[in-house]
């Protein structure tokens, strides 16, 4: 049987309750009888004793027993809550009043008689009761003296049968039934009063459970179904709902990042396909002009194909290259070894090698300051890799006769920023963030830019993340573009 929370709370409180107040009836039942025995026997302590000094019967040695048991006859019909019985020192019952039959004891044990007679303080004790075989009540005792011999002892039951069957009919018609509907109505009461504690204390975990099946139903999509508002901080299950809220949130955010993350990984399979297949296919095509016999070629196409083929080869191996390193950078597989370095040193020797190519275009590529005298903490390989990376970057996007600028800035706080900035065709405001993502490719690339292939960029943010670095890029179409990053500067004691 499946029970809510809610269930299983008021189940056991009725359960836990109805135990307690069994265990709290019978303790303070059982504490009335003992206060009542206690206050009873007080009070009747000295009764035997002086019916044996008042009564001559008694008083002067018991010869007639008859006799006895008449006058025991006429004290109970005086007062019926009491049976009285003579016993002899040996605990043997030799007269009481009582109807055939009702008397089941022929002895009775003597200790609680001869206890109470030498300390009556320790009250309630309790005698065998003659007409129960497994019974004791409270009594009075007193010792019956012929002269000086012990005869044996007046033994008054106080509470006998009749007043016990008089009691308990009272009790059954008035007292008992009247503790029951009392004890019934404050349970009666309790129930309903914990039910409703429990139905308000559990409706908002009632609440969160079915706005959490609502959700899962949804395929835990957030934007089909949200938690309610949860904002009491003191609160354990406002602190659960905004936890949950805030795991299903992540979990969400993971799933569309996860959607994002395939979708890339599709457009990049397609743009290597692409990428891939051009230079094979140009490669392929000319050497199977080159191998065809029955052809005759020129010196000077031949050399043609060759030197395209041998671009295509070139061109396939640094994509094949850049692939890899941009694989291990994502796999966290690339490591840094920083190391002091004179920054300027670094620049120029990248400058050098991109000099011919920026005169073949007519640009004019500087460094600033042009005594660049820093010195910083980096991966000269890596350094020297995204240096030129942006440069040969900036020379594909500048036109014939523009410029490009190697630019150090020091603003202090241990840090220089270099920015690679040129004057081209700049870049759109709303491609800027994306250009930095694998195979990305602005719509204002040439054709040119798109045979590298598109991961410049990303290997370059990569290699300086290792580096705790961030690039930045800031763009104006027609005016050109600037990249910037930092780095920490070795400060010269």
């Amino acid at each position: 049987m499946n029970l809510s929370l809610y269930q299983k709370l008021a189940w056991s409180l009725v359960v836990i309750f109805c135990f307690i107040c069994a265990l709290v009836y019978g303790w303070s039942k059982q504490l009335e009888q003992t206060s009542q025995h206690h206050g009873e026997q007080n009070l009747h302590l000295q009764l035997a004793e002086h019916l044996v000094q008042d009564n001559p019967l008694i008083k002067q040695g018991i010869y007639d027993y008859k006799a006895l048991e008449n006058l025991f006859h006429t004290l109970m019909l005086l007062g019926p809550a009491f049976e009285f019985y003579f016993v002899d020192p040996q605990g043997k019952i030799l007269t009481y009043s009582a109807e055939p039959g009702k008397v089941k004891r022929s002895h009775i044990n003597l200790t609680p008689l001869k206890r109470l007679i030498t300390d009556p303080t320790i009250t309630p004790l309790y005698g065998d009761d003659p007409r129960d075989n497994n019974k004791q009540k409270i009594f009075s005792v007193a010792p019956v003296y012929n002269q000086d011999s012990l005869q044996g002892y007046l033994y008054v039951i106080i509470g006998g049968e009749a007043y016990d069957t008089t009691l308990n009919n009272i009790k059954a018609n008035d007292s008992l039934w009247l503790a029951v509907l009392w004890l019934a109505a404050a349970l009666l009461f309790l129930f309903v009063a914990m039910l409703v504690l429990f139905r308000f204390f559990t409706a908002p975990i009632k609440k969160l459970a079915a706005e959490v099946s609502l959700i899962e139903a949804a395929n835990y999509s957030l934007t089909d179904s949200k938690l309610s508002a949860y904002s009491n901080k003191n609160n354990e299950v406002d602190n659960l709902g905004r936890g949950i809220q805030a795991m299903l949130t992540r979990i969400d955010e993971q799933f569309k990042a996860l959607e994002q993350s395939d979708k890339q990984r599709r457009e990049l399979l397609t743009h290597l396909s692409h990428d891939l297949r051009t230079p094979l296919a140009s490669l392929q095509g000319f050497l199977e002009v080159l191998n065809q016999p029955h052809r005759q070629l020129s010196t000077q196409e031949r050399q043609h194909y060759l030197d395209v083929s041998s671009d295509n080869c070139q061109q396939l191996k640094q994509l094949i290259e850049q692939i890899f390193e941009l694989a291990n950078l994502e796999n966290g597989q690339v490591k840094i070894h920083p190391e002091t370095l004179n920054l300027g040193e670094l620049i120029y020797d990248c400058v050098a090698k991109f000099c011919l190519t920026a005169d073949h275009k007519e640009i004019n590529l500087s460094v600033e300051p042009a005594i660049c005298d820093f010195t910083v903490v980096a991966d000269i390989a890596k350094l020297e890799r995204v240096l030129s990376n942006l440069i040969d970057n900036a020379i594909r996007h500048t036109p014939r006769g523009g410029k490009i600028i190697v630019h150090v800035q020091d603003v202090g706080s241990e840090q220089l920023y270099v920015d690679v900035s040129d004057t081209g065709v700049g870049i759109n405001q709303d491609e800027l963030t994306a250009i930095f993502e694998p195979h990305y490719q602005a719509s204002n690339s040439n054709k040119a830019g798109r045979q590298q292939g598109g991961l410049g960029l990303a290997i370059c943010k990569g290699l300086l993340q290792l580096m705790n670095s961030e690039i930045n890029v800031q763009s104006e179409l027609g005016k050109g573009t600037q990249f910037r990053f930092n780095l920490p500067q070795k400060i010269k004691t």
